[in-house]
């Protein structure tokens, strides 16, 4: 069981990136994923939630109307779009298989993780 996340960099103020979080050795359609993010100095934060019931999504108000998450099943790969990106949102970004409806909302328990991938904004 392994989740890979990619596509972080570094990007300027207002830019986008595009995570993905592909998945290997197991078939995502069953669970739900969270996207966290961990800048230095700071507690985990979870960023969204995306259920595979029924597509049901939920945002951090920090991030609600900058980012969008998706999944492709076909493809076995979640995605985190983030639009105008601020400084703020610099970090270690993770996803994580969760329950698969995201009870929970932002608070679902995190099972399995990837190892991360930098985002960087820069002023």
């Amino acid at each position: 069981v392994e989740l890979v996340e990619s596509g972080g960099g570094l990007v300027q103020a207002g830019g986008s990136l595009r995570l993905s979080c592909a998945a290997s050795g197991f078939t995502l359609d069953y669970y739900g994923i969270g996207w966290f993010r961990q800048a230095p100095g700071k507690e985990r934060e979870a960023v969204s939630c995306i259920s595979s019931t029924d597509g049901s999504t939920y945002y951090a108000d920090s991030v609600k109307d900058r980012f969008t998450v998706s999944r492709d099943n076909a493809k076995n790969t979640l995605y985190l779009q983030m639009d105008s990106l601020k400084p703020e949102d610099t970090a270690v970004y993770y996803c994580a298989t969760v329950d698969p409806m995201c009870a929970m909302g932002l608070e679902s328990i995190p099972n399995y993780w990837g190892q991360g991938t930098q985002v960087t904004v820069s002023s």
